[in-house]
């Protein structure tokens, strides 16, 4: 090699070294964002469909997104029977495990699919209903966590990114049970060589199934306060020892929506009776003596508005389009969109956005806007015949390859939007300078016919804001957003005594769910049955020996 060849040798080569740093220094300077997927879906206590659910989960994570999110979680209610889902993981592992071979099957199809049109200029993949030894898993479930029959499963493609994972509970049955309540997780997800240059951003994901029945719009904004007040990542007595005396209360009542009174009155007249606790402030005084801006924050750290996270809630909130059962000549909502019932006409009457709007629930939460129909209550049928999706069934319409189920609307109950995904959306002297929640889908599943919901899935980009950041930059800022920011005025007073009510309330469900199960299931007949032939051998043997 002559001189004058190494010497281009060489600049080439510095060129090149220059732009691989150059580049690398952009990423490193770039905004980056967690591209994140929240599934919400009312199992019915039942199994689901593994083929069938990974094909509708193939469509969403294709639904405006040409790659996987790096985090999936899936809020699901009515998770297995309570017998199974008070006793705990063990009974629960099969039906977590059917949700884990759905996603991987359906991440490994879009993989696959994305391979083959790189490569041949268009999509060829033979779709599998069944997973084998050989299907790629581009998701590991690195956390399962439940309250009851409320479950939340988290899912990473990179679990190295995720440097921390915080549980949180909430039960609203009688004594803190969790027939119906709310579970969350608290992550810290950062791109794999950047936590240690702090670009990491706190996630909080939280589960819940509130009270179910039309007239029960007060309970579900009470849900919703016990979601606020309750649900901590931390015992708040053991933050603040010595602060705070025993619980001595009564124990909680039933709050879950089972057996409530039937109320005649709109949304608008039953808030007008609503009990006081919107009102009350979120950290109150321990004692005689008031806390200090310090125990103020550690307490509010624990809650679900803390100040440096995002908030993410989704589930069976079950608010629906009237506070009394239809009449039997009311008319239903209509996926036909030349009737005069189209659904769209219904949701001015929606209970949810009412509440949330008037700052009765949900406070300083966003939702995206709904563009699909009802989600609840499906009646699901053999055939077409009688089915409200009669001529679709007919046509042979297949959305994701599946054929469509027959269904109809149940009669006693109003179709509504009860499965929601709504986020606390980034504090305003966070928001512009590229930093924004960008909602990529909000959308149901088609129905299926293990459930009589709809799953409704939400996927976004989250901005990686360190905490830093997120926080206030003045006490005039966090004063001017106080009226729409929970982060900053949070609506009610954190519950100290909730943790530990919430630990009596499990061993309660332990004793409840090994009752249920040997009385409610096969699996306990057969250990009564077995127990009592042992009994009369020893009898026998006894007796006659």
């Amino acid at each position: 090699m002559t001189a004058v060849e190494t010497q281009l040798t060489m600049g080439r080569s510095t060129s090149y070294n220059l732009a691989g740093q150059t580049a690398d220094i952009e990423k490193t300077m770039a905004p980056s964002t967690l591209d994140l997927l929240f599934l919400t879906f009312n199992c019915a206590k039942n199994l689901i469909d593994v083929g069938v659910f990974s094909s509708h989960l193939h469509g969403a994570l294709s639904q405006n997104a040409a790659g996987l999110p790096d985090l999936v979680a899936f809020s699901l209610q009515e998770v297995a029977p309570i017998s199974y889902a008070f006793i705990g993981s063990y009974f629960l592992s099969p039906y977590y495990a059917r949700y884990e071979e759905a996603l991987n099957l359906a991440s490994a199809r879009l993989l696959a699919t994305s391979s083959a049109e790189g490569a041949n200029g268009g999509p060829e993949y033979a779709a599998q209903s069944t997973p084998s030894a050989m299907t790629p898993r581009p998701y590991t479930m690195v956390r399962a966590k439940n309250v009851g029959m409320t479950a939340l499963l988290l899912f990473a493609r990179d679990p190295a990114a995720i440097q921390s994972i915080e549980e949180a509970e909430a039960g609203f049955g009688a004594a803190d049970m969790g027939n119906k309540g709310a579970v969350a997780l608290r992550v810290t997800w950062g791109e794999p060589g950047q936590h240690e240059l702090g670009r990491t951003t706190e996630v909080t994901l939280v589960a819940t199934h509130l009270a179910a029945m039309e007239w029960n719009l007060k309970k579900r904004n009470a849900n919703w306060r016990t979601i606020m007040s309750s649900l901590t990542f931390a015992n708040p007595r053991a933050a603040l020892p010595g602060l705070f005396a025993a619980d001595n209360t009564a124990p909680t009542p039933d709050r879950s929506g089972v057996g409530g009174n039937k109320l005649a009155a709109d949304s608008s007249e039953s808030s007008e009776a609503e009990p006081d606790e919107d009102d009350t402030p979120l950290l109150n005084t321990a004692g005689d003596r008031p806390l200090t801006p310090e125990q103020r924050a550690t307490l509010q750290d624990l809650s679900i508005f803390k100040p440096t996270s995002h908030l993410f809630v989704a589930g069976d909130l079950n608010y629906r389009i009237g506070s009394t059962t239809p009449s039997p000549l009311a008319p239903f909502p209509s996926f036909d969109p030349t009737s005069e019932h189209y659904y769209p006409k219904f949701l001015p009457r929606d209970q949810l956005t009412q509440e949330r709007l008037a700052g009765r629930a949900f406070h300083g939460m966003t939702e995206a806007p709904i563009t699909f129909g009802p989600t609840y209550k499906y009646n699901i049928l053999r055939s077409a015949d009688g089915a409200d999706n009669a001529a679709s069934v007919r046509r042979g319409t297949a959305p994701n390859g599946i054929p469509e189920v027959p269904w109809r609307f149940a009669s006693h109950r109003w179709p509504g939007w009860c499965d929601r995904v709504l986020y606390l959306d980034l504090p305003a002297w966070v928001q512009g300078k590229n930093k924004a929640i960008e909602v990529k889908a909000y959308d149901s599943l088609p129905v299926v016919r293990t459930s009589d919901h709809r799953a409704v899935f939400f996927r976004a980009s989250i901005p990686i804001v360190s905490a830093e950041d997120m926080l206030s930059p003045s006490a005039k800022a966090a004063l001017a957003a106080a009226e729409s920011d929970p982060r900053c005025a949070p609506p009610v007073a954190v519950d100290v005594h909730a943790w530990e009510r919430r630990a009596a309330a499990r061993q309660k469900e332990v004793a409840v769910g090994w009752s249920a199960f040997f009385w409610s299931t096969k699996e306990g007949a057969v250990v009564l049955a077995t127990l009592f032939a042992l009994s009369l051998g020893v009898w026998w043997f006894w007796t006659c020996w």
